[in-house]
């Protein structure tokens, strides 16, 4: 495996024209330059002539998050295919290198107030269910070999008992140390691990109007219990509609019930950790508001879902939706 030199658009043309000649040819224009200062996210994207997409690294660490995603797709390409899958046009490990057609659309976080959560539910649901199957993963490890844990986690309870709360307002850090109990409670019995995305926030969906058009970014993908797939759907887009329509849809698409407070445990580590590494690197937070408003957000969806994390859990409950 070779990575690029460095980021710039002369090392990505070179490397262009020896995975995909042709297009080392035509304007490159990087985006979503990441962590200049930190070897693990040397990585970032480019657009090439307004029609295909290429991702590239040039570190080690990086290097190897982008293989895995080349081997990854490759293997859920394979039939039956995953729906909504990045059309890879060219993809090489020497030069590392994965070029995919551009998908015209906007993101999820962007649109998702105007279109009709069910509709938008049943889709992601549709691809969870095929991502999800016992069959996938077993086509994906014939391929890349054993699958490791999902690789991008939420930080631990204890991490936000210690640092979380003194972001939070002094009435609602007894709140959040209940609510860290009650999701350390909720995740105790593991639950069977299949293949997940890992990172399916709105950020990595594509629609064009009320059609999925392609989900990206699955440098992540490993093992998990299926609910960790949808940690971000509680906070995307208004109320919590597109969390209950996808796990309703999931249900009638393959059979098997998700459970609601699990996917609500994950939902809480996941957004006070990206509120906690926000704040205190002095990075806003995506809607810049502050760490009390995420807060009294969580509550809320509690509310919405009719759970009550200050009530002990029956001996092994667990909440379906």
């Amino acid at each position: 495996m070779r990575w690029l030199a460095e980021g710039s658009p002369v090392a990505v043309a070179e490397a262009l024209r020896q995975v995909a000649p042709g297009l080392g040819d035509y304007p490159i224009a990087v985006r979503e330059l990441a962590g200049k200062d930190e070897p693990l996210w040397w990585s970032a994207s480019a657009v090439v002539g307004e029609r295909f997409v290429v991702k590239f690294a040039w570190s080690r660490p990086a290097a190897l998050r982008l293989a895995h995603e080349i081997s990854v797709l490759a293997a859920l390409a394979q039939e039956p295919a995953v729906p909504f899958l990045p059309d890879v046009v060219a993809s090489s490990t020497d030069p590392l290198l994965l070029v995919t057609r551009l998908v015209p659309g906007k993101a999820l976080f962007d649109v998702v107030d105007s279109l009709d959560r069910d509709q938008v539910g049943r889709q992601l649901a549709c691809f969870l269910g095929e991502l999800h199957q016992s069959g996938t993963r077993e086509r994906v490890e014939a391929v890349v070999g054993e699958l490791p844990g999902a690789s991008l986690q939420p930080a631990t309870t204890d991490v936000l008992r210690d640092r979380f709360v003194r972001w939070a307002r002094p009435d609602q850090r007894p709140a959040v140390m209940r609510w860290c109990d009650w999701a350390d409670e909720v995740l105790a019995t593991p639950r069977p691990s299949v293949l997940v995305h890992a990172d399916l926030h709105g950020g990595n969906q594509v629609w064009d109007g009320e059609q999925l058009r392609v989900v990206v970014d699955f440098e992540t993908a490993g093992l998990a219990e299926a609910e960790y797939d949808l940690r971000a759907f509680p906070g995307t887009g208004p109320g919590v509609e597109l969390l209950t329509a996808t796990l309703r849809h999931y249900t009638q698409i393959t059979g098997r019930e998700l459970a609601v407070d699990r996917v609500m445990a994950w939902h809480l580590r996941t957004a006070l950790a990206d509120a906690l590494w926000r704040s205190e690197a002095g990075v806003p937070l995506p809607d810049h508001r502050t760490p009390p408003a995420w807060v009294d957000d969580l509550a809320k969806r509690f509310t919405a879902l009719g759970i009550d994390p200050d009530t002990p859990l029956p001996a092994k409950s667990v909440k379906h939706l």
